[in-house]
């Protein structure tokens, strides 16, 4: 049995909910699986947008309260402490049943770690099941607007129909210059840096 289906049992004993429903994308890692699992879950409940409302507040809650960022990474806390602990913030917080497994699970597991990454490939999945395709440009230094609308309209052309584009920008010095895309599952390196380790390994393996 795979690690999907092992975590998708434990997010109900039902031999029905067991059968996995599949995601519009296939997402990897370990974090995928536990966010597949998820999906098919809140697929299931038909609580699809109720979870990544929740997530979206959760990973709110990761970026500004450091004490629950220190907690999670914390390796004296016990499992059975965290997994009250999550108990506790799901239930204050009113999450969704199955948001609150997934939180559960993750304490369980000792994954607690994974959870930011988990909630950024389910959001990843809710995106393509809305149509969405998520771009990302890294780059740099910041794009200015003509240039921004370019890429985007030529990213376009990747698109199937009936779909829209997701982008979004961020900026990297430490690529030099050109740029890394991502769209959906591709993901495309142009980055000066990248060159530039490309041909200084050449020079070594010359050597």
């Amino acid at each position: 049995m795979s690690v999907s289906r092992v975590i998708a049992r434990k997010f109900s004993s039902s031999v029905v909910t067991q059968q996995l429903v599949k995601p519009p994308i296939q997402v990897f890692g370990l974090e995928g699986r536990y966010a597949t699992a998820l999906y098919s879950a809140a697929s299931k409940q038909k609580s699809l947008d109720a979870v990544e409302k929740d997530l979206v507040n959760f990973q709110g809650f990761l970026k500004t309260d450091t004490k629950l960022v220190d907690f999670i990474k914390d390796p004296s806390v016990k499992r059975k402490d965290k997994i009250e602990a999550f108990k506790a913030i799901g239930s204050k917080i009113g999450t969704n049943p199955v948001t609150a497994n997934l939180l559960t699970l993750l304490a369980e597991n000792g994954r607690l770690g994974k959870m930011n990454q988990v909630i950024n490939l389910y959001k990843l999945i809710m995106a393509a099941n809305r149509g969405e395709v998520v771009c990302e440009i890294i780059t740099a230094k910041p794009l200015d607007t003509d240039m921004k609308n370019k890429l985007e309209s030529a990213l376009k052309g990747f698109l199937k129909k009936g779909q829209t584009i997701l982008l979004t920008t961020k900026v990297d010095p430490s690529i030099i210059g050109g740029m890394l895309v991502s769209i959906g599952d591709k993901y495309v390196d142009m980055s000066i840096a990248s060159k530039i380790k490309k041909y200084s390994d050449l020079i070594q393996s010359a050597v």
